[in-house]
């Protein structure tokens, strides 16, 4: 079982013709609706990727509040641990433009006031997996990734936003999930910074004694641990919106390792989810089911071993 500790939002999507620039204002014609959020993308990820997901959190008393948890129990997730908050629920706002790149904002609302107290022994005791990211309060998310070590749960942190975390709650972890910045984040403050995210991935193992995946967008991921390092490439595809890619990536890969694949096997997976979410648009509306993994993984060139030169 997978347990997901992680914000859940409304997102607002607009549609734009272009980005805005600073100080820019873009006109659209409307907005949709969409449930999102990390940890809500994720847990329907991994539901919808086959695994059993309890998902912890916090909503408003408000009406996004009920209709996000509404649509996590339709997606398969065991939503009971999701708790109201007095504060609103979490709210993004999202512009999409034509070639299907976006920008965000996210006000927090309720996902500020979550507590690893949230989650408690037994759920922890319970699973194989627990999955985190970085949209709840950085004290709360590192003390759940300690005390799930603490209490022999293996533990995925997805670095995203690129927020600062102690160093105690990423040596606690087995797999660390990155792009170009966020790794960029981490690698440079511990002089482990390197061009090639293959170096990187390897340099990040090696000092925090977990396996790194770098997600490359278009060309795909790298991974590592301290003795061997993988490449695959991006599922070639038409992207609608690529909101709900990193997320459908991760998510997929947890329910991967949850499944108990090696690191190969499950980043084929997890790199065909992320191409397929990019073929819908929303975040959780995109997050594709096992039977269509299945197909998009199968017809992917499996992931190959590098020859890392540090």
């Amino acid at each position: 079982m997978i347990v997901v500790f992680g914000s859940l939002n409304a997102d607002l999507v607009f549609a734009v013709d272009r980005l805005p620039g600073p100080g820019e204002t873009v006109l659209t014609g409307g907005y949709d609706f969409h449930a999102g959020g990390k940890g809500g993308n994720q847990a329907v990820a991994a539901a919808r990727a086959g695994a059993a997901v309890r998902l912890f959190g916090r909503v408003g008393g408000d009406d996004h509040g009920t209709r996000l948890i509404e649509l996590q129990r339709a997606a398969g997730v065991d939503a009971t641990g999701v708790r109201r908050d007095p504060a609103p629920t979490g709210l993004a706002f999202i512009a999409v433009d034509r070639a299907a790149e976006n920008q965000i904002v996210v006000a927090g609302g309720a996902n500020r006031h979550a507590r690893a107290d949230d989650v408690p022994d037994a759920a922890l005791d319970q699973a194989k997996l627990i999955v985190a990211q970085m949209e709840l309060p950085a004290e709360e998310t590192a003390a759940l990734i300690k005390r799930s070590r603490r209490r022999g749960a293996r533990a995925l942190l997805n670095l995203a936003p690129a927020l600062p975390i102690d160093n105690e709650a990423l040596t606690a972890l087995d797999w660390l999930v990155v792009n170009r910045i966020e790794a960029r984040m981490v690698a440079e403050p511990r002089g482990l910074a390197a061009e090639e995210p293959a170096v990187v991935a390897r340099r990040l193992a090696k000092a925090l004694g977990l396996t790194c995946i770098i997600t490359l967008g278009g060309a795909g991921a790298v991974a590592a641990d301290a003795r061997h390092a993988w490449a695959i490439d991006a599922l070639p595809v038409s992207a609608v919106d690529t909101t709900g890619a990193g997320d459908a990536f991760v998510g997929s890969l947890a329910a991967a390792l949850d499944g108990d694949m090696k690191i190969a096997e499950a980043l084929g997976r997890a790199t065909a989810a992320a191409g397929l979410a990019c073929m819908v648009k929303g975040a959780q509306t995109s997050m594709p089911n096992r039977a269509a993994v299945d197909r998009a993984a199968a017809g992917l060139a499996p992931a190959r071993k590098l020859v890392v030169s540090e």
